[in-house]
């Protein structure tokens, strides 16, 4: 039977056991890198543009709603993905074939995650470009968090030249890059730290009418609102990182391994960044920090550069920032690399990254990857039905892998397609008259696409609707 996997699935070859690692070697740093990066964390006192942000119901709200964001992240974006990859040895790319099959895994997750690493180019390049015209005083980028309609031409040449960079370190030398990475998260941890001591003693005095913008209507969220939103902005970052889980911890020595990698690198990094993040902020307004010509602005670097550091200072640590994110790049360039070789092993990469990375750039270049919770929202839409669909195969196969199903498995495409259509129902819902008053009926999109993909799948592979599984050499002895 072994004759009728596809080549990429015959060729895959599970990590060895000599070839583990510990989880603080593997899991942990790769995890604290992403949940690190300024783009994650700066924006989340801001979220959702209303007065106050995520601090309109104090802070211990906000930090609540971080919380519950890290511990969705470990517990149901991550953990079913890295126990399969530990306990297979092989990617995402092979272990997703259980519940999208055999020829359907090319697809789904393989050439969509590989996709998907463009949008996040587009937005890496974004958030440098930024980041550096606010160091250098470029004018034409307005001072909201969210939302920067107005692209200056050399904003669009950094993120150009940036997300260029990226692709062609990611495909030619990500060995050098990966030298490096490993120490490059200490640059974001070592900033909120500095702006923290900075403005720790206004905590106490912090209350949400000081973080208001002046002159402008509008009302503060309430609690329930601002823990959805931090939850939806916070997994809709994660949501692929956590099904490429698979890959990070598939050199993990055991279950313990993945457990304390992700609750370190993930649940902790989540709420070290983040929490410092919103406590800058909370700290900045309570201790009358914040210049009059920046009320209302709640992003930790803005407030940074507006007075919170000796102007030097402020400008080192941002060009340090935008250093720190070029691994990242690089990253993203050599995943999608990887997927489009193995779901369309004929076209050479340069031509399918090269692709890619011009779509990266408009993005970036247009504003487009510059609206951040958009962005996550789709992102989220796009694999929480996915890691929703593998706890499903996960638990219905006895917490194993049940190996690579034959063509497209039905279970897994139909809890897909109505996962998405779910997460991604605010973008879709204009487009249709009927619905369209309805289109923040979701909660929480992609919480709410992941819990449709679990049950939808459990639902139809209960009915039978699963395609054979296929036996993979190799596969028993993994």
């Amino acid at each position: 039977m072994s004759s009728n996997l596809p080549s990429y699935l015959a060729a895959a070859k599970p990590v060895p056991q000599e070839g583990r690692v510990p989880w603080y070697k593997s899991v942990a740093p790769t995890y604290a890198g992403v949940m690190l990066w300024f783009v994650f964390w700066q924006g989340l006192a801001g979220a959702g543009g209303f007065q106050a942000g995520t601090l309109g119901a104090g802070l211990g709200v906000a930090l609540l709603g971080i919380l519950v964001g890290a511990l969705i992240c470990h517990f149901l974006f991550y953990l079913v993905p890295g126990m399969l990859g530990m306990k297979t040895g092989l990617p995402l790319y092979v272990v997703g074939t259980s519940t999208y099959g055999a020829t359907g895994g090319r697809i789904m997750p393989g050439f969509v995650m590989g996709l998907l690493q463009f949008g996040w180019l587009g937005v890496n390049a974004y958030g440098v470009a930024t980041l550096l015209c606010k160091c250098f005083g470029i004018e034409g980028i307005q001072e909201n968090a969210v939302v920067y309609p107005i692209i200056h031409p050399i904003h669009a040449a950094i993120a150009a030249v940036f997300a260029a960079a990226a692709a062609f370190m990611g495909l030619k030398g990500i060995q050098y890059v990966a030298r490096v990475a490993t120490f490059l998260p200490i640059i974001p941890l070592v900033v909120l730290i500095v702006l923290t001591v900075v403005t720790i003693g206004g905590v106490a005095q912090f209350s949400p009418e000081q973080a208001f913008k002046p002159h402008t209507g509008g009302r503060p969220l309430e609690m329930t609102q601002i823990l959805i939103l931090l939850s939806t902005v916070i997994v809709g970052f994660f949501a692929t990182a956590g099904a490429a889980g698979a890959d990070i911890a598939m050199s993990s020595r055991g279950p313990k391994d993945v457990h304390l990698g992700g609750l370190v690198g993930i649940a902790l990094a989540t709420i070290v960044a983040g929490g410092l993040a919103v406590l800058i902020v909370a700290g900045a307004y309570g201790a009358g920090l914040v210049p009059e010509n920046l009320k209302g602005n709640l992003n930790p670097l803005d407030l940074m550069k507006g007075g919170l550091l000796n102007p030097t200072l402020a400008n080192v640590f941002m060009i340090l920032l935008a250093i720190s994110s070029f691994p990242g790049g690089c990253f993203s360039a050599f995943i999608a690399a990887t997927s489009f070789k193995t779901v369309m092993p004929k076209v050479n990469p340069w031509i399918s990254v090269g692709i890619g990375t011009l779509v990266s750039i408009a993005l970036a270049v247009t504003g487009l990857t510059g609206k951040v919770v958009e962005v996550f929202v789709v992102i989220g839409a796009s694999f929480g039905p996915v890691c929703g669909a593998m706890m499903a195969d996960y638990l219905l196969s006895g917490g194993k892998w049940s190996g690579p199903r034959a063509g497209f498995n039905p279970a897994g495409w139909i809890s897909w397609v109505i996962g998405f259509i779910v997460g991604a129902f605010q973008f879709i819902a204009p487009w249709i008259p009927a619905i369209e008053a309805y289109q923040n009926v979701i909660p929480c999109p992609p919480v709410a696409a992941f819990i449709v993909g679990f049950l939808l799948y459990f639902i139809l592979a209960s009915l039978g609707l699963r395609t054979r599984t296929l036996d993979m050499p190799g596969q028993a002895a993994a």
